[in-house]
């Protein structure tokens, strides 16, 4: 009798990865945007920091980001039940939030 054959998907503990074309925070300034995904990782340039990785929709396009603001992933871990959501990137000084 042959071993049961389990499927990749049924070990494999691989992060998820996101599909969409990569865009820059600072092009998403003020512009409406609809937050499909995310994930904070460590970085691996500097192990003290994460990083957010953020999968976007704009004017009906796939696209991913990625910033190491703080802010932002404080409010994707305290609204991730809410996702998806339309919001605004701001750019307030030095920092980003959502609005």
């Amino acid at each position: 009798m042959d071993p049961i054959i389990k499927h990749f998907c049924d070990f494999a503990k691989e992060g998820k990865r996101f599909d969409g074309d990569k865009v820059k925070i600072n092009d998403l300034i003020n512009k409406k945007i609809i937050i499909r995904d995310f994930k904070i990782e460590s970085s691996k340039q500097n192990i003290d920091c994460n990083y957010l990785t953020l999968q976007i929709e704009m004017d009906g396009i796939i696209y991913i980001c990625f910033t190491g603001s703080k802010i932002l992933m404080e409010q994707m871990e305290a609204y991730k039940l809410e996702i998806p959501f339309i919001t605004t990137i701001l750019k307030i000084h030095r920092y980003y939030t959502f609005s």
